[in-house]
């Protein structure tokens, strides 16, 4: 959606106030591209996953007692928090499932498989009577 005139207005002097301010830092907010951003988390969300899997085998391989159960849990658990993350931030990236669906029109016509189980219902309760 567009901005009005005033918006684009005030938008404009904020921006203007925001260089006369801090040059700095409004050219740094605007200079970053946030793709950038969600391919550092998924990077970091790899990266996470391996140690989950290093935690998991670690867990398996040693020996020690119920610590080694909690040592896997762990990274196993570790794993799936990175999966979700790193999907996460790939949709985001990319756009996918930005926008809904839009819903389908209802049928015409006959109803749904309970309306016409009432309407058979109604039929057989009149004739009985």
């Amino acid at each position: 959606m567009p901005l009005s005139d005033h918006e684009q207005r005030l938008l404009d002097q904020i921006e203007r106030a925001l260089y006369a301010e801090d040059p700095k830092f409004a050219h740094a907010v605007r200079s970053t591209d946030p793709q950038v951003h969600y391919k550092r988390r998924i990077v970091k969300a790899a990266l996470g996953f391996v140690l989950g899997v290093c935690a998991l085998m670690a867990g398996l391989v040693v020996n020690a007692g119920p610590t080694t159960v909690a040592i896997s849990v762990a990274g196993f658990l570790l794993m799936v928090v990175c999966c979700v993350w790193a999907l996460s931030s790939w949709k985001r990236m990319t756009g996918v499932g930005a926008e809904p669906e839009p819903p389908k029109p209802a049928k015409a016509g006959r109803g749904g498989f309970m309306e016409r189980l009432e309407e058979r219902w109604r039929k057989r309760s009149e004739g009985d009577e």
